[in-house]
């Protein structure tokens, strides 16, 4: 791992932390190619692209702590904590109990010491308990912005989350989970968040 004062490029991150080792085998040799793969349990392992751009607007630092919400594969909570390097954390939520285990078994093999993969709780999103975050990222689809994971946001805090479609980027401006400002950046389709 490098120390928290070097800021590793997205391209790096993509290079140290390989896609087909967070697929099942029978998907391996597509990990190249620019699609959404399924992994099992109705969700899938973002395309590259994707996973890229998202990565781009939450603009993560060498230090800070951050939540993957809809971990999946454990695949962006691995390149996070190769972004935010020894000094920072990356806590990754999945609701998907096989792949938390799955997950775990996959990380467990990288050098990676600054890492969490955690059950989500039924009825709680994200980790309100942890918080606050510098950096939330929400590998998951909402109708609407949830107040409650904006109130896991430190001040000056960023969250990049699918709602409606179109990825948004939250930044916390102030004191309330109200005090937000929110910009939209495109078409997206995900999976849909569910908290129960």
């Amino acid at each position: 791992m490098e120390s928290a004062h070097r800021r590793i490029s997205l391209a790096e991150a993509f290079s140290r932390v390989p896609r087909e080792r967070f697929l099942p085998d029978d998907q391996r040799e597509l990990a190249g190619v620019n699609v959404p793969l399924p992994i099992g349990h109705g969700q899938t392992n973002s395309q590259p692209s994707t996973v890229g751009d998202m990565l781009e607007l939450l603009d993560a630092q060498p230090g800070q702590r951050v939540l993957d919400l809809g971990s999946g594969s454990g695949w962006t909570t691995a390149l996070l904590g190769v972004i935010v390097g020894d000094e920072g954390h990356v806590y990754g939520v999945e609701r998907q109990p096989e792949l938390v285990e799955i997950s775990r078994q996959v990380l467990a093999r990288f050098d990676l010491s600054n890492l969490d993969v955690i059950a989500a709780r039924p009825g709680v999103l994200g980790l309100p308990d942890r918080a606050p975050f510098d950096r939330i990222l929400v590998s998951a689809q909402t109708d609407a912005l949830p107040p409650e994971l904006a109130a896991q946001l430190g001040p000056g805090g960023v969250m990049v989350i699918p709602v409606g479609g179109t990825m948004l980027r939250v930044e916390r401006t102030g004191p309330t989970a109200e005090d937000v400002s929110v910009t939209r950046h495109g078409r997206y389709s995900f999976v849909p968040l569910i908290s129960d």
